[in-house]
């Protein structure tokens, strides 16, 4: 035997102190290794036959910590339990379950363990899922829907019976969605199957770790979990790029950078950039590839592209075959490409806890720093940039605001469970009450969901199809025919397509797509620019937008482009104090302290607390900007408010735009009262009726309706198109309104129009905070803070560098408005 290193020594001395079997400390000691003391934390807890929550930045042995007392306890078993299935690992990627298996294999091949470690996802041949129901490997990785899938078959007791162990990865990524709710459910299920197994959380850093403790308990409440917190690691080195270039007053692109974002890529080993969205995704990429005169291996990552391709991509990172990959939230989480050496954030992160995840991606080394380079796209999000550093070096993190378990979410599980075998009702409550996202279920709202999945309800009762469930003469419930079980598996999951729309003139020509969230704000009479035209909305059918050449010479509603991330609470916050405080603004380039001591010279800063209102006049309308800082959708739902009453009060509103930071109405006739313009009454009334004229529920509830599995996409041999899923949908919404407007289906709704697209709560708590604290200013014309939202009126989703190009044309004459009798000199008018 060749004679160990000293560093082999030690780290094998290491290992045999903290109690790992001689087996496992040779497998340490030959890497030079010492487990951390997180990883021994964990297998404490595992001897203890405790369930644990680890928390660690990424790079600290999180999955292995996890798997540890797993593979340890498996490789000392003998009789009873050698054989079936030991440990279940839950990911949220597909790409991650396949990438952990293969990480795996090494320690089993090496050790010599007599173990099967396996994937089982939608990709799994059907004959490997057979084979794995009736010989179960020891190890299995999956996602959440494989899970559901499982637990509706009738031999999912004797699949789980032997599980010892549920590892649920990304814990952070599922446990405030409706993935992480069915998850939930399905754990609570495992509890019922296999009672002596424990629960293993593992998660990047987070704001609220009791959360993640409530979520994952057995109990639904936080207890019988062990917290286990990894060491922090080498600080972050985190920059923010000094653009040499002119900063844009608006625009989200960052085309402005893209040279000093192939610098920079070019000086670094590899790279991952970062975006907000899928189309800055391509237009950044296309970019960096114009300039690409040195050869880099640049790639493309984002949700839209085809499956195959993100494979290859993801496969060519892993062998170190890539030298940048340009990416949206695809690779927040995914498979482990360690030898990132860079991470570039193009546009403001939006979050500070997002921020540190996405940093995380690179140098997974816990005693190496990881480097990033912030590169705002604006001077708004210049801001944020320095609010996001600021926040990541002082440790604070984004909350999120917690949310009950979905209704849809259960009627979708209740009737997966009734698959496997007949269910007793009063039972079932006990265990999903024990889910965390469940724990406040009430009965009666568990009984509206059990008899929609039995019956349909009230007004769809009479329906053969909808009639799911028959008691059997013993009073359980079980499925009415093999058809349902049959629906069910081919239909599970919560992930729902958001989809585009056609833009129609009248019954006549398509004149393009649009993403339908954008057209769920709306309401008749709206009107909006779209392939070069402005158009009024008239109404959705089925999925078709029905326009008509619109009046006028502004859209009332801006084009959106979707898929941007929104502004956090904590961001927002800390973007109000700096601009409250001007000593904070040293750190700015010289760009944005100019536009702020000329926003101090015209008008007058936000208040960390309060709210500025700006009035001036432009042109023949009258504009008010608020400086509210809560979020683009916030905003729009603010903006559809705020115009329903000035209509009411005569003032005429022509339309309105929102960003992230600022929302700009304007009218013919000019607002004076503020208070009563912000009252919070305006959330009662007025956001019922706006609710139910615009398309936003109808569109909510499809989704609710897909997930609770009223409506089935996929049948034997075919896949309803979105034509045919929409139509049924749109046709049983409006029965349940006229018949039963209580429908446990109708409250899920609601309860998701108010969390989501409209973001009522966020709203709410600003309007409460802002009471008595408004400062209305009275100008002559546009000041400087007012001047990037002014810019958005009218913009249109092109691609391109072409979209910052259109904001500069405009920009000129508006900056000069603003700046008219300033000191400041030369201001960047781009």
């Amino acid at each position: 035997m060749a004679t160990a290193t000293p560093a082999r020594r030690r780290a094998r001395q290491g290992s045999e102190l903290s109690g790992l079997p001689a087996q496992f400390a040779d497998w340490f000691a030959a890497r030079g290794w010492a487990p951390h003391r997180h990883q021994l934390d964990m297998l404490e807890a595992a001897q203890q036959g405790e369930s644990a929550l680890l928390i660690a930045p990424t790079g600290g042995g999180k999955t292995l910590a996890g798997f540890l007392p797993s593979l340890i306890e498996l490789a000392g078993q003998e009789g009873e339990f050698a054989e079936g299935l030991h440990t279940l690992y839950i990911s949220p990627l597909k790409a991650l379950a396949v990438d952990i298996q293969r990480n795996l294999e090494q320690p089993i091949a090496e050790m010599a363990l007599p173990l099967r470690a396996e994937t089982r996802t939608g990709d799994t041949p059907q004959s490997k899922r057979q084979r794995q129901r009736r010989q179960p490997p020891h190890l299995l990785m999956t996602t959440p829907e494989s899970l559901a899938l499982l637990l509706s078959y009738e031999d999912a007791p004797e699949i789980f019976g032997s599980l010892r162990c549920v590892i649920v990865d990304e814990l952070h990524a599922l446990e405030d969605n409706k993935r992480g709710d069915l998850l939930s459910l399905g754990l609570s299920r495992l509890s019922t199957l296999a009672p002596q197994c424990r629960r293993v959380g593992l998660s990047a850093t987070v704001a609220e770790p009791d959360r993640l403790a409530r979520w994952l308990s057995p109990d639904g409440k936080g207890g019988g979990v062990r917290r286990v917190t990894g060491d922090p690691g080498a600080a972050p080195d985190i920059k923010i790029l000094e653009t040499q270039a002119r900063l844009p007053w608006s625009g989200h692109m960052g085309v402005h950078a893209v040279k000093e974002v192939y610098d920079l890529l070019r000086d670094a080993g590899t790279a991952i950039v970062f975006v907000n969205t899928r189309a800055q995704t391509e237009i950044v990429f296309q970019e960096l590839w114009r300039i690409n005169d040195d050869n880099l291996r640049i790639a493309l990552h984002h949700g839209s592209l085809a499956v195959e391709q993100r494979r290859k991509v993801e496969a060519a990172m892993a062998r170190g075959e890539l030298d940048a990959v340009v990416a949206t939230s695809s690779l927040d989480l995914g498979v482990d490409w360690a030898a990132v050496d860079l991470v570039i954030q193009v546009g403001a992160p939006k979050g500070s806890t997002r921020l540190l995840q996405r940093i995380g991606r690179a140098n997974h080394q816990l005693d190496q720093p990881s480097r990033a380079v912030l590169v705002p796209a604006n001077r708004f999000e210049m801001l944020e940039c320095r609010a996001a550093l600021d926040a990541v070096t002082e440790g604070t993190l984004d909350g999120v605001a917690e949310t009950p378990g979905g209704l849809d979410v259960l009627a979708q599980h209740l009737l997966g469970i009734a698959c496997s075998a007949p269910v007793d009702p009063a039972a079932l409550y006990r265990e999903v009450h024990k889910a965390g996202p469940y724990a406040g279920l009430s009965r009666r709202d568990f009984d509206d969901v059990f008899d929609f999945v039995a019956t349909g309800g009230y007004a769809l009762g009479n329906y053969e199809k909808y009639r799911r469930l028959r008691q059997t003469p013993d009073g359980l419930y079980g499925i009415a025919s093999p058809t349902v079980a049959r629906d069910y598996r081919m239909n599970v999951g919560t992930i729902v397509e958001a989809p585009t729309l056609k833009v129609r003139m009248g019954r006549g020509r398509v004149l393009g797509e649009v993403e339908e969230h954008f057209v769920n704000y709306m309401t008749a009479g709206d009107t909006f620019a779209f392939a070069g035209r402005l158009l009024e909305f008239i109404e959705v059918r089925e999925t078709d937008v029905i326009t008509r050449p619109g009046r006028g010479d502004a859209p009332a509603v801006p084009a959106y482009m979707g898929g941007r991330l929104p502004l956090s609470t904590h961001l927002a916050d800390r973007v109000r104090a700096t601009l409250a405080e001007p000593s904070r603004w040293r750190s700015f380039s010289g760009q944005v302290r100019e536009w702020l001591d000329a926003q101090l010279w015209r008008s007058v800063m936000p208040s960390a607390e309060g709210l500025l209102v700006e009035t001036f006049p432009r042109g023949n309308k009258q504009y008010l900007v608020a400086y509210c800082f809560e979020g683009r959708n916030a905003h729009q739902t603010l903006g559809m408010l705020l115009t329903r009453r000035m209509e009411r009060l005569g003032l005429k509103p022509l339309g309105f735009v929102a960003t992230d930071y600022v929302l700009a109405i304007w009218s013919l006739e000019t607002a004076t009262d503020m208070d009563g313009l912000f009252a919070e009454d305006m959330l009662g009334d007025d956001l019922e009726a706006w609710m139910a004229e615009s398309s936003m529920l109808k569109r909510t509830f499809r989704n609710v309706a897909v997930i609770a599995g009223l409506i089935q996409r996929r049948h034997p041999g075919e896949e309803k198109s979105r034509r045919q899923v929409t139509f049924n949908s749109d046709l049983i919404y409006d029965v349940l309104r006229s018949h039963e407007p209580n429908h446990i289906l109708l409250r899920a709704t609601r309860a998701d129009a108010a969390s989501g697209l409209t973001d009522i709560r966020r709203l709410a708590d600003m309007l409460s905070r802002v009471r008595g604290r408004i400062t209305h200013r009275e100008l002559d014309r546009v000041s400087p803070l007012a001047v990037p939202v002014l810019l958005e009126i009218g913009r249109e989703s092109v691609y391109g560098a072409a979209i910052d190009e259109l904001l500069g044309e405009n920009a000129e004459e508006l900056v000069a408005e603003a700046m008219t009798g300033s000191d400041v000199k030369e201001l960047p008018l781009t």
